[in-house]
């Protein structure tokens, strides 16, 4: 089963990659990039496997790249202040 089938075990993995590339020393600027690029990547080759996913899908499709940045950012607050994130 992938992470993507799921939406908490999702967050959870996104939350793992982010406070691992925090203890690696990257920047918030670097991190929030990083957000963009894989929120692009997943939404142009990656079909959504549940409906928050779906919602993010449909959002970034209509959304500008200044839009996109911040749904992008979004994410990474979202997991980063989500309890399910491993440090």
């Amino acid at each position: 089963m992938s992470v993507l089938d799921n939406w908490e075990q999702w967050k959870d993995f996104l939350g793992d990659r982010l406070h691992h590339a925090q203890n690696e020393g990257m920047s918030k600027d670097v991190i929030n990039d990083l957000a963009y690029q894989i929120g692009d990547y997943l939404a142009s080759q990656v079909e959504a496997k549940n409906d928050q996913e779906k919602v993010l899908a449909d959002l970034w499709s209509v959304a500008s790249p200044e839009e996109q940045h911040a749904i992008a950012n979004m994410m990474v607050k979202l997991v980063q202040n989500d309890g399910g994130a491993k440090a």
